[in-house]
């Protein structure tokens, strides 16, 4: 079969990177636009445009309106017309906003997150939602991003839940890749996982179970360290090559499916798919106990979530959780990227069975 996988032209990860932004964009052209929102701007702004200012670069400075609708999408494409490139700043939903506009207008463009909280830096995918934030769908694009600058002096400053939320979402990499190679699942790079991307998979569980706590108490007291940047490369760089061109199974269908229970709203993508993991672990007979029981240990100590508790799912009635697994479990859900048959009633019966896995082990962590 057909193997493929997905890359971007250059990914640079280090203090005060941003600084670097003009050199990038000159390489692209002389005129970019800025997609930012307001609180990004007054956080990094004044260190990217002196950037651009620096080496040349004239800039269109555009405000993002909240939400990666392709509303939002064609109005900056319209702005960037006559543009040499699109530069995308800020969180997920912006940066997937600007990856769309570059693919609209045909522009190479720059990403650089000031989050750590998803893989969306460094995929080739925008994921879209209406005016009230609900998700409805997404688009793969035939290429990633020209150059990700990851300043990881930006990436401290945020909010622990975003870090958290990050090492929830990596952590899903490996256990889905292995499911996709097992299964030999097509993935989002449009073949089968070649070895690299199996092996940067790995990796990038080993490196947030070796690394992520400390990661997560140097984000406490806002300092860069050599596992925090450890932890960062693996949540941006190696959970998105490793989800695009390894595989998605159960941990995905929680974590993109859950939305569409309104108690979850509040819960990053992130903690959703930590909940997701849970529940594949409980799904896969393949999986020794000990790593199942090592996993659900580190999401807790993560301070992610493990249980029905923890996003609010205890709220449900059995009957509302039984047909949303009815209606994630069909044709073309990551349930059936495993190697074995995946029902309904067997993705019910895993989210239960992540429950009382998930109590249990919080409980004995007190």
């Amino acid at each position: 079969m057909k193997k493929a996988i997905l890359l971007p032209r250059k990914f640079v990860l280090g203090r005060g990177v941003i600084s670097e932004l003009g050199t990038y964009a000159a390489m692209l052209g002389k005129k970019t636009v800025v997609l930012w929102g307001a609180k990004t701007k007054a956080s990094v702004g004044e260190a990217a445009l002196a950037s651009l200012k620096a080496a040349g670069v004239e800039y269109t400075d555009v405000h993002f309106n909240g939400e990666c609708t392709k509303e939002e999408a064609n109005r900056v494409t319209a702005i960037a017309k006559g543009h040499d490139s699109v530069i995308g700043i800020g969180g997920g939903k912006v940066i997937d906003a600007a990856k769309a506009v570059a693919i609209f207008a045909k522009l190479p463009h720059i990403i650089v997150p000031t989050i750590a909280s998803n893989d969306s830096p460094t995929s080739a995918c925008t994921v879209w939602y209406d005016s009230h934030g609900v998700c409805v769908g997404f688009d793969l694009w035939p290429a990633n991003p020209d150059y990700i600058l990851v300043d990881t002096e930006v990436i401290v400053q945020a909010p622990l839940r975003y870090m958290q939320a990050g090492i929830g979402d990596a952590m899903a990499t490996w256990f889905e890749a292995e499911a996709s190679y097992a299964s030999r699942a097509v993935t989002c790079s449009g073949g089968i996982p070649t070895m690299t991307a199996m092996a940067m998979a790995k990796l990038c569980y080993e490196t947030l179970k070796e690394y992520g706590l400390a990661a997560l108490e140097a984000v406490k007291v806002h300092a860069v360290t050599p596992a925090l940047e450890k932890v960062v490369e693996a949540c941006v760089l190696l959970s998105g090559i490793g989800w695009e061109s390894g595989g998605l199974a159960t941990a995905h269908c929680l974590g993109n499916g859950l939305p569409a229970l309104s108690e979850t709203h509040e819960f990053l993508h992130g903690e959703k798919v930590s909940f997701g993991i849970m529940t594949q672990l409980c799904l896969d007979d393949s999986l020794p106990t000990a790593l199942v029981e090592e996993t659900a240990e580190f999401l807790a100590k993560a301070g992610l979530p493990v249980c029905f508790a923890d996003l609010h799912l205890d709220k449900v009635s059995p009957e509302r959780l039984k047909e949303w697994a009815k209606n994630n479990s069909g044709e073309g859900s990551f349930v059936h990227n495993h190697n074995f048959k995946v029902s309904a009633g067997d993705l019910y019966d895993a989210m239960v069975a992540a429950d009382a896995l998930g109590k249990r082990i919080k409980a004995s962590l007190k």
